[in-house]
C-alpha cells in the first residue's frame, strides 16, 4: 500500500527536531528534543491540508482531555499544546514506545504480563469513563510503553463524552476492535462498546491476532464485519490460556451489549480473579475515586450514605486521609473559635454584644454536631455488624512468595473480599486465596475484609509469613 510522505516538521521555539516517528490520516508524529528541561518528546502535528475550524476544535478538545486525564499513571502524559508559526496545532507528549503493537504479532506474550497490562489499561479506561469520556478507539496500537515498561493508553483523538454520543455522527474506527453495534451504525459509542473493544484488545495480545481474523481465509474489512456481527471469536489456541480466561473475554464480546460486563471495572475485576486462579499476584487497580479530593465533610449525613456508584463498584479504595471536623475546629473549640473571629472590646478583651450571642449560638450548634457525629458512628457500626469477618487465614510457601487462603465466612451474592497488604496495596476479588510475591527473607502480611454493597466489614487479624528461598 502506498503511503504519503510525512509533512515538514514545524519550527517550535525551545525544541529541536530529530526525526519522524510515524504518520496517520490527520497528523504526523515527530521526535523532538526539548531544550529546557532537556528531554526527548513526541510531538503530534496536524496536517495543514486538514486544518479547519472543526478540526481545530477537535484538536483542542483532545488536548484538554489528555491534560485532564494524563495524571493517571496509565494514560499518556501531555506536556503542552499550541499552534506552530505556520498555523498547525500540535501536542507535546511523553516519549513512549509502540513496541507492544509489533511484539504481540511476533511472539507469544506471557499470560501474566498480558493480564498486568490489561488491569492497568482497564483502570485507565474506567477512569476516563468516570470523567465522562469515551475513548472510542481502544486497540493494541494505542497501548504504548514508557521508558520503564509501564503501559499507557494514548490517542483520545476521536473521544466523546459518555452522554453525548450521536448515532448519526461520523466516527473513525478500527474495524477489528470495534463492537458490532458500532460497525452496524446502531450507535457511535457507549460504555458497553468500550468493554467489547477492551476485551478484543486483551484477546489480541494473547492470540497474536484480532479475535475475528481467520488464518488462511480472506480478512478484508467486509469479512471481519460479517464475523464480528455474529460474535463468534476464534479460539486463542494457546495451552497456557485457561478456558476461564477465554470465557471471560468471550462474554465481554457478546453480540448483545446487555450480556457483557456492566463496566470496564467489572471486567478488570474478573481478570484479577484469573490472576489469582493462575497463582499470580493481583495487579492493583488504579481508578480515581469521586471522593479523593474532598476536604472536610460539611454534611455528616454523607458519612452514612452509600453512593450510587459504590453499590456497583468493587474497586479498591484509596486510603482515606483523616478528615478534620466541620470548619477545621473541634466541637469543644467552636465557641473559642467564634470569640477569636468576632469583635472584641478594647477595654475588657471580651467579645462585645452581638459576638457574644453568636458564640453561645455556636456552642449549641457544636453540641448538635457532636450528637449527630455520635449518631453517624452508631449507624455505621450497625451497618457493619451483619457483615461476616474472615478468620483463620492460612499461609503456605510458594516459589518466590506466600499463598494465603481462608474459609468462606458466609458470603452472599454480590459480596467480595477486599485484601490489603502490609505495604498499603489493596485488591478486590471473589476467590478466598491471595498470593504475595517478594524477596527471600521479607515478611508478607495481609488483612481481609468483606465488602457488601459498598460497605466494608470488620478486618481480619493480620496474617504474616516470611518468604523463604
Amino acid at each position: 500500500m502506498a503511503r504519503r510522505l510525512p509533512s515538514q516538521p514545524p519550527v517550535l521555539p525551545g525544541f529541536n527536531h530529530l526525526h519522524v516517528l510515524g504518520s496517520g490520516g490527520f497528523a504526523d508524529v515527530f521526535l523532538y528534543e526539548q531544550n529546557m528541561p532537556r528531554r526527548q518528546v513526541a510531538v503530534k502535528v496536524l496536517l495543514s491540508e486538514v486544518v479547519n475550524d472543526h478540526v481545530r476544535q477537535m484538536f483542542q478538545a483532545e488536548a484538554n482531555l489528555m491534560a485532564q486525564l494524563s495524571s493517571h499513571p496509565s494514560i499518556l502524559t501531555v506536556y503542552q499544546a499550541s499552534v506552530s508559526a505556520d498555523g498547525r496545532p500540535y501536542l507535546v507528549m511523553e516519549m513512549c514506545s509502540s513496541a507492544l503493537s509489533e511484539r504481540y504479532r511476533r511472539e507469544a506474550i506471557p499470560v501474566g504480563e498480558v493480564l498486568r497490562i490489561a488491569v492497568r489499561i482497564g483502570s485507565a479506561i474506567e477512569t476516563a469513563h468516570r470523567a465522562g469520556v469515551l475513548h472510542r478507539d481502544i486497540k493494541p496500537s494505542n497501548i504504548l510503553l514508557t521508558a520503564y515498561g509501564h503501559p499507557v493508553l494514548s490517542d483520545f483523538g476521536i473521544a466523546a463524552t459518555v452522554a453525548g454520543g450521536d448515532a448519526d455522527e461520523a466516527v473513525g474506527m478500527s474495524i477489528p476492535w470495534s463492537a458490532p453495534e458500532i460497525l452496524l451504525g446502531e450507535n457511535s459509542g457507549s460504555v458497553a462498546a468500550e468493554v467489547w473493544s477492551f476485551a478484543a484488545t486483551v484477546y489480541s495480545l494473547l492470540a497474536g491476532r484480532s479475535p475475528f481474523e481467520v488464518q488462511g481465509k480472506p480478512n478484508k474489512s467486509a469479512d471481519l464485519i460479517g464475523r464480528i456481527s455474529k460474535a463468534r471469536p476464534q479460539p486463542i489456541a494457546r495451552p497456557d490460556v485457561s478456558a476461564g480466561l477465554e470465557n471471560v473475554l468471550a462474554k465481554a464480546m457478546s453480540r448483545n451489549p446487555a450480556e457483557r460486563p456492566a463496566s470496564v471495572l467489572e471486567l478488570v475485576n474478573q481478570l484479577q480473579s484469573i490472576e489469582s486462579e493462575l497463582g499470580l499476584p493481583q495487579t492493583p487497580i488504579e481508578v480515581a475515586m469521586d471522593d479523593w479530593a474532598l476536604g472536610s465533610v460539611s454534611d455528616l449525613e454523607d458519612r452514612t450514605q452509600v453512593r450510587a456508584i459504590a453499590a456497583a463498584d468493587s474497586s479498591p479504595r484509596p486510603k482515606r486521609r483523616r478528615r478534620r471536623p466541620v470548619g477545621g475546629v473541634t466541637g469543644e473549640s467552636v465557641a473559642e473559635h467564634a470569640l477569636q473571629v468576632g469583635s472584641v472590646s478594647s477595654a475588657t478583651g471580651r467579645p462585645s454584644g452581638p459576638t457574644k450571642t453568636i458564640a453561645w449560638i455556636l456552642v449549641v450548634v457544636a453540641g448538635l454536631v457532636i450528637a449527630l457525629a455520635g449518631t453517624a458512628v452508631y449507624v455505621l457500626i450497625r451497618s457493619n455488624s451483619s457483615i461476616p469477618t474472615v478468620s483463620n487465614i492460612q499461609a503456605a510457601q510458594t516459589p518466590g512468595g506466600i499463598e494465603f487462603t481462608w474459609s468462606d465466612p458466609g458470603l452472599l451474592d454480590g459480596d467480595s473480599y477486599q485484601i490489603e497488604t502490609s505495604d498499603g496495596e489493596r485488591s478486590v476479588q471473589l476467590a478466598p486465596t491471595f498470593t504475595v510475591s517478594g524477596e527471600s527473607g521479607e515478611d508478607a502480611c495481609i488483612t481481609v475484609k468483606v465488602n457488601r454493597s459498598g460497605v466494608v466489614g470488620p478486618a481480619s487479624n493480620e496474617k504474616c509469613a516470611a518468604i523463604r528461598p
